[in-house]
């Protein structure tokens, strides 16, 4: 049997994944539940417990294959990037309506109906799907209404076939955004989770966490002396840490050092960075 990285496949000793059948050991293997995150944000921890660390989060309308339901805890694996782990029960919801938009700004409110000066009754990041059932108009500001009753202002959508031209402007549109290890919503975001999310806006799906990013992301890429053939969109990556370059100067990420989503000068980066964790370990072009 092959080695699995336990990130992307849902196995442990006890239970796993029916599609991993013949290549793990496992007592029992089921085939996932579908189900749908119906909360904002998701977080997903490495155990099931609410001490347990974040490894990542999920959206608002992303879907899930649920393996095991447990004492309000459930084992799930993301279908948009495959990431494994624990989520509370109360997070899931049917797959009851087909997404239709996604949200294009980094935070929006839900509105209980099509007006602004209703109190919200949630918010979203950019990246949620939702399902726009109705358009609405109240004093000049467009709404787009949800299954739910609830709605949205319509210019902080995109239709799903509409993807974004450049993902580095969309990872642009998070500066200010407070950094959160596990973060991947724009209410919180780590380094790898900016890049995932501003390609998700941009009609590419990548892995979620660095190392997996360093490893399958275009091609690899050498800068040449001085780092010279940098470029905007080139990606940088040190040892569990990853940056997008928005110019062959500068770049863009999110960050323990000021914890936020910032720029910063790329040789500035590099002598700061190199401190403490040294040299980058790979460059690659998306």
């Amino acid at each position: 049997m092959t080695a699995r990285d336990a990130r992307l496949h849902a196995f442990r000793s006890d239970l796993a994944d029916v599609r991993l059948k013949g290549e793990v050991a496992a007592d029992r293997f089921v085939a996932g539940r579908p189900a749908r995150i119906a909360a904002s944000v998701a977080d997903v921890r490495r155990a099931p417990r609410p001490d347990a660390g974040v490894n990542t989060q999920l959206l608002f309308g992303d879907d899930v294959l649920v393996f095991e339901d447990v004492e309000g805890w459930a084992w799930i694996q993301a279908e948009r990037d495959g990431y494994v782990g624990y989520v509370t029960e109360t997070v899931l919801g049917g797959r009851d309506h087909a997404p239709t938009h996604l949200i294009s700004v980094p935070r929006t409110f839900l509105y209980p109906g099509p007006d602004l000066r209703f109190p919200p009754s949630g918010q979203l990041s950019m990246g949620s799907a939702v399902t726009v059932t109705d358009v609405a108009e109240t004093r000049g500001t467009h709404y787009a209404l949800l299954p739910s009753g609830e709605a949205l202002i319509s210019g902080h959508l995109r239709p799903l076939n509409k993807p974004a031209a450049d993902y580095v402007a969309v990872a642009e549109t998070f500066l200010g955004t407070p950094y959160l290890w596990g973060g991947a919503s724009g209410f919180g975001i780590d380094c790898s989770g900016l890049v995932q999310l501003a390609m998700h806006m941009a009609g590419r799906q990548v892995l979620r966490d660095s190392d997996m990013q360093a490893a399958t992301i275009g091609e690899s890429l050498e800068p040449g002396p001085n780092f010279a053939g940098l470029r905007r969109g080139d990606l940088v990556f040190w040892k569990g840490h990853v940056a997008v370059m928005t110019d062959p100067e500068t770049m863009i990420h999110a960050n323990g050092h000021t914890m936020l989503v910032s720029r910063e000068g790329f040789k500035d980066a590099l002598a700061r960075i190199g401190y403490l964790y040294g040299a980058p370990t790979g460059f690659r072009r998306p």
